[in-house]
């Protein structure tokens, strides 16, 4: 072997990857890497809202007043969060000498929404079979149980826009990127796809429980968000693309944003 062939090897075994680390550290990397994306993008954009409130010379309750109530403050919460969210995860995947194409962030094509399109059927009926079994075993279970989305009494043209956005747009792509992308696949390179797609659809799950606002934790819509993110796993490993995923997400959202804010007037 030459001396140059020597060095490229010796190369390519420091680079940073999590390829060229032990199997066990890598679901521990992943996950601890997740979670800290995840809060440090949430707390970050509270923070710079706060400022934005200080600025403003705002007291205590005016600030809370506004950061709770002001659809404009939400929907700038929302942005900063997914925004940080993305750019985070662009970060570690540097530090990992890896890239948002190597998660499936490719070129979207037309067939993927088709397959979001035919993919929201299938987690609907999924979704109430589960529920229908999970309310038989556990009858305390609250199938109406209210979720908190952060936005109410939006009315006009403005606001229904920011809303929009803020949970059509944003979250379906931030969210795919940090769980079927940088969570399944960073743990499909330690285990069977079984258990990655398993373990993402609990962790996804669980990061929507604190949703149930003041009546506790948002178990119904747990259960919903598993169901959903079964779909959105599936359709990630056999296109190898975010997109499907993507698609199908923001049509869930975007049912959602109709029912709750154009036919009902929320």
């Amino acid at each position: 072997m030459t001396k140059n062939k020597k060095e490229e090897l010796n190369n390519q075994e420091n680079i940073r990857s999590l390829d060229n680390i032990p199997k066990w550290r890598i679901p521990i990397i992943v996950i601890v890497s997740l979670v800290l994306i995840f809060f440090i993008a949430q707390y970050v954009a509270i923070i710079l809202l706060s400022l934005y409130a200080g600025i403003r010379g705002w007291d205590a309750a005016q600030a809370n007043a506004w950061l709770s109530k002001s659809i404009t403050a939400q929907f700038i919460y929302v942005f900063l969060a997914e925004a940080l969210t993305v750019g985070l995860v662009y970060l570690v995947l540097k530090y990992w000498h890896s890239s948002f194409r190597e998660l499936g962030l490719k070129r979207p094509r037309f067939k993927d929404g088709g397959l979001a399109i035919l993919g929201y059927p299938t987690y609907l009926v999924m979704y109430l079979i589960l529920a229908a079994i999970i309310k038989h075993f556990f009858v305390s279970l609250n199938v109406n149980q209210a979720q908190h989305i952060g936005f109410s009494s939006v009315h006009g043209a403005y606001q229904l826009t920011l809303t929009f956005f803020s949970l059509v747009i944003f979250p379906p792509i931030a969210e795919e990127i940090l769980f079927r992308g940088f969570l399944f696949e960073g743990l499909k390179k330690a285990m069977p796809v079984f258990y990655a797609a398993l373990i993402t659809c609990l962790i996804f799950a669980a990061a929507h429980l604190s949703e149930g606002g003041s009546s506790g934790l948002f178990w119904i819509g747990a259960i919903d968000i598993f169901t959903l993110s079964v779909v959105l796993v599936y359709l990630k490993q056999k296109t190898k693309s975010l997109w499907p995923g993507i698609f199908l997400h923001a049509l869930n959202n975007l049912i959602a944003f109709i029912t709750l804010f154009l036919l009902t007037n929320r």
